[in-house]
Order: C-alpha cells, then sequence, then structure tokens
C-alpha cells in the first residue's frame, strides 16, 4: 500500500504529537485546529494547515481525531458531514463504549468507516512502538491500514464490536487514575508527618513494583470463583484501612479516599464475607451500588 496522506483534528500535546511523528515518517500530513496557531510549530516542519474542516477532510485519506470526547467530534464534524463520504475515521478521543459504539454509527450514516482507538501513552510515548493503542472495529479496515496506525504506537486489535477499544481503555484509566490517586494521597499523610516524597518513593516503588505478583497469583482464583480466605481475609482488611483512616484524621488530611476503600470492606464483612479473602469484592462491585 503506498503511503497515504493523514489527516489530524485536533492539536492538543496529544494531536500534535501523533501529526508530528506522521511528519517524522515521511507522510503527508494536513492538521486542524479551532486555534490555528497551535498548528505554527507542525506547519514550518511541513504539514499542511487546513483552513476548514472540510478542507482538512477532503485532503487525508486517513483522518485522525484526537478530540476532548465524542461531544467534540459532533461539534467539529457535523457541519462539514457531506465531506466525510469515503473517509477513515482513526477516532483516538476519549469517551465510554456506547458512546464509541453511537459514533461508529453515526460515521456509518455519513458515508465514513470508523476505527476506535484508546491509546495507552502520553504524549511523550507517541512514536513509540514499545507502547500500544487499543483498536476496535472491522478487522478488514484495521488490516488495511495498521502500517498506518503504528506510526503512533504499536497496535492492540480487541475485536469488531467499535466499543471494545475504548471500554478497555476505560479498564485501564479505572486502575490508573485510583492507583495515582492513592500514591498522592499516600505522599499528603507523608508529609503531614515531616516525610517527603522523595524519601518515601523507593517504599511506593516497591510496594507498586509487587503488585504483579498478586495480579498473578489472584487472577486463576477469581476466574475459578475461588474466594478462600487462607493468604488474607476482608476483617484483617477492614482492620488494616481502619488504622490507616484514624492515622489519616490524626494527622489533618482529608480522609475520604481511604474511607472509602474502608467502607466497599466493610460492605463485604456486613454481606457476611469477613473471612474471606478480599477478592471476594470482585463480586460484591459486581453487583452494583450498595442499596
Amino acid at each position: 500500500m503506498s503511503t497515504p496522506s493523514v489527516t489530524v483534528i485536533g492539536l492538543g500535546p496529544m494531536g500534535r504529537a501523533m501529526a508530528g511523528a506522521y511528519l517524522k515518517a515521511g507522510y503527508r500530513v494536513t492538521v486542524w485546529n479551532r486555534t490555528a496557531s497551535r498548528a505554527d510549530d507542525l506547519v514550518t516542519r511541513g504539514a499542511v494547515r487546513a483552513a476548514t474542516v472540510e478542507e482538512a477532510l477532503a485532503a487525508g485519506e486517513v483522518v485522525v481525531l484526537s478530540l476532548t470526547d465524542y461531544a467534540s467530534m459532533y461539534t467539529v464534524l457535523e457541519p462539514a458531514a457531506p465531506a466525510l463520504k469515503g473517509r477513515v475515521l482513526v477516532n483516538l478521543s476519549s469517551d465510554t463504549p456506547d458512546r464509541a459504539r453511537e459514533g461508529a454509527v453515526w460515521a456509518a450514516g455519513h458515508g465514513a468507516r470508523h476505527l476506535t482507538g484508546g491509546v495507552q501513552t502520553p504524549p511523550s510515548g507517541i512514536g513509540s512502538p514499545e507502547f500500544d493503542t487499543f483498536y476496535s472495529g472491522p478487522r478488514d479496515l484495521f488490516e488495511e491500514y495498521e502500517d498506518v496506525l503504528k506510526v503512533l504506537t504499536g497496535t492492540d486489535y480487541r475485536g469488531e464490536d467499535p466499543g471494545l477499544a475504548a471500554l478497555y481503555y476505560q479498564l485501564q484509566m479505572d486502575l490508573f487514575w485510583t492507583t495515582l490517586t492513592a500514591w498522592l494521597h499516600m505522599l499528603a499523610l507523608a508529609d503531614a508527618n515531616g516525610i517527603k516524597p522523595s524519601e518515601i518513593m523507593p517504599y511506593a516503588a516497591g510496594t507498586l513494583g509487587g503488585m504483579g505478583q498478586f495480579l498473578d497469583f489472584y487472577t486463576p482464583r477469581i476466574e475459578e470463583g475461588r474466594h478462600a480466605g487462607d493468604v488474607e481475609r476482608i476483617s484483617m482488611a477492614v482492620a488494616s484501612m481502619d488504622h490507616v483512616v484514624h492515622t489519616t484524621r490524626d494527622s489533618g488530611v482529608d480522609p475520604a479516599l481511604p474511607a472509602a476503600v474502608l467502607e466497599s470492606f466493610r460492605r463485604a464483612a456486613a454481606e457476611g464475607y469477613e473471612e474471606d479473602s478480599l477478592t471476594r469484592l470482585f463480586e460484591v462491585f459486581g453487583r452494583g451500588a450498595a442499596a
């Protein structure tokens, strides 16, 4: 396949990094952003700044969308909908699985083909095969343009359902943001007790580095529905987290985050699982919010 022309719509830090990666790889790159000045550096490097969305769509066989969400996609593309016919939309905007499915139907209704993407790296990782992006949508479309997609990152195709890439991405964000927030809370608690972030960092890194062993050990048990408290128990977790909450309060730090975790542990205990493994929360969470 000959090198296609690529259009990048949305020039935040991620979009600029993507356009830059295509320029570096020798692609013909057209860019558009509501604030046109964000394209200045890219234009000096060889990109073409489209004056309108219609012009941007016409220029690129592949149109990469790097927008805040799917609502932004409609805001930007609806007025130019007739120009979508025959375009390949690679939508790397973050949103929910259902909105990704709706977006794919909307694109098809205007004669475009749609791939959903979920990028698993900050802008600094764009252009590196060490990172991956989740993709879902028509397999033949993904395979036809996989080389184009690999300019950005490695590719991880999840299936035909347009919502799957968004789902896998949100699963990663669930883990990422809650973990990062817990780390920040730990730093605040340490700081309140005169411990600098740099002092506690090696211990935090060690704790996080060992989490893989826990995941490897517990995942088969969860899949088999085995939640025996032979290693740890929810009653132990309740007592331990209660100590964390009290330490936090005594230090004058906001206890809302550990208190929410403690409440989840107590909910499981109240349902009769005190002597089960904490993995029983997998089922407790799966039943939805507490009444």
